[in-house]
């Protein structure tokens, strides 16, 4: 899920997940803005296996009476019951549970970024690339394969989130201009 910033990939809860319509929902990402965006296809069953592992570990949470999942603003005063039902457990939740101050509850939180990239620099150094890669680096290589895959800039910015269309323009650099000699037609792909 490379268009999606780290941050927003962490903060995903089950409920942004629709499998029948294969897309998923980042709620106050970059702006506290929400949008919506396709579900990679080849990433279907990756997803419904880890949402599989939440519901486990929302199952053990509940039998040991834990205070469920931490919400947004005033959600918890809304909604006295969200934080411990399944649709609000984070998609990427933490292995430890927290203490929340001023109480005895616990509550899960989701994983912390630094686990994240700690992994993939561990994958980097592994694979012995000669150039630095963050979890960044995915949403950059992302804007400029759609360019290379003549998706419109639009799009592109819809996508990444972007509220300036001068951001999304950024990409443009990194791929090289197609001629009209070299384009091809549509009836060619």
């Amino acid at each position: 899920m490379s268009f999606v910033r780290l941050f927003e990939c962490l903060k995903l809860r089950v409920q942004d997940l629709n499998f029948d319509m294969q897309v998923l929902t980042v709620h106050d990402g970059k702006g506290l803005k929400d949008r919506t965006l396709p579900m990679p296809s080849t990433l279907t069953a990756e997803l419904a296996a880890q949402v599989e592992q939440v519901a486990i570990l929302h199952e053990e949470d509940l039998a040991a009476k834990t205070a469920g999942v931490f919400l947004p603003s005033a959600l918890d005063v809304k909604y006295k019951n969200a934080a411990k039902e399944f649709a609000w457990q984070w998609l990427f939740p933490a292995k430890s549970l927290t203490l929340v101050p001023g109480s005895e509850d616990y509550r899960r939180w989701h994983l912390h970024e630094i686990h994240v990239q700690r992994a993939i620099k561990l994958a980097v150094r592994k694979s012995r690339l000669t150039k630095r890669a963050s979890a960044h680096t995915f949403r950059h290589s992302f804007a400029s394969h759609l360019l290379q895959a003549n998706v419109d800039i639009r799009t592109i910015q819809e996508l990444l989130g972007h509220s300036d269309l001068k951001t999304t323009m950024i990409y443009t650099h990194t791929v090289p201009s197609v001629t009209i000699k070299e384009a091809k037609s549509p009836l060619d792909f």
